[in-house]
């Protein structure tokens, strides 16, 4: 491990699009299904439905939380029909998985996703097994990222100290909170979500374009 990082003893992974290749695009199967429920629910065709969507997104940080907040939507009955995508888009990455798995200490998924998905992903990169758990929208009491209270309840719930915790994420505006509590952060720039100059040299620690290298090199440049 790199002098820089011997003091990391919790490693905290966001899932989509970071323990992935955002060429995968989930999202756009994602997308779609989510589409699909909001037509069905409101009884409007799917031009309307997406503007629906992107608005509820815009204005409270998910669709999900918008649906809850704007219909009373059941969270387990939308997240079931939306996550019921085909895995066949993800491949292991023998450097990822080889490289999480060398990681000294705690291993853990965030995710504004739900851990059923969470599992179905995981086991379509070769991950299953890796990670002590899945910190989830439902353990986020629906506070999606980058709520800060659900920051701050994961370390409480887990026991995990901040100062001692890296967290890995594709979404530079996720990293806030973490970094506010004081943990080291993994910006993973896949031209998902483009950074702010005006705040990446306070915000991230380490910007990253290929996950599997970065693990390789914080591993191997001290000889681990």
């Amino acid at each position: 491990m790199i002098p820089a990082l011997a003091h990391i003893r919790n490693w905290i992974f966001d899932l989509d699009n970071t323990l992935y290749p955002h060429e995968a695009d989930l999202f756009a199967l994602i997308d779609v299904r989510m589409g699909d429920y909001i037509g069905g629910l409101l009884g409007v065709d799917p031009a309307a439905a997406r503007a629906i969507q992107k608005g509820y997104f815009r204005d409270h940080g998910t669709t999900l939380a918008g649906l809850m907040a704007e219909h009373a939507v059941d969270p387990h009955d939308f997240l079931d029909f939306v996550h019921d995508v085909p895995m066949d888009r993800l491949r292991p990455d023998p450097r990822v998985t080889d490289g999480i798995a060398r990681l000294p200490g705690r291993r853990l998924v965030f995710t504004n996703g739900d851990a059923r998905y969470a599992a179905r992903v995981l086991d379509a990169l070769g991950l299953t097994g890796l990670f002590e758990t899945v910190y989830d929208i439902h353990r986020l009491a629906y506070r999606p990222k980058p709520h800060p209270a659900g920051y701050a309840d994961m370390c409480r719930t887990l026991g995990i100290a901040a100062a001692e915790s890296l967290f890995v994420e594709d979404m530079a505006r996720n990293l806030i909170p973490a970094k506010a509590l004081g943990m080291t952060t993994v910006w993973v720039n896949n031209g998902s979500e483009l950074g702010d100059a005006d705040w990446q040299d306070d915000l991230i620690d380490y910007e990253v374009r290929d996950l599997g290298d970065w693990l390789d090199v914080i591993l191997t440049r001290a000889g681990q």
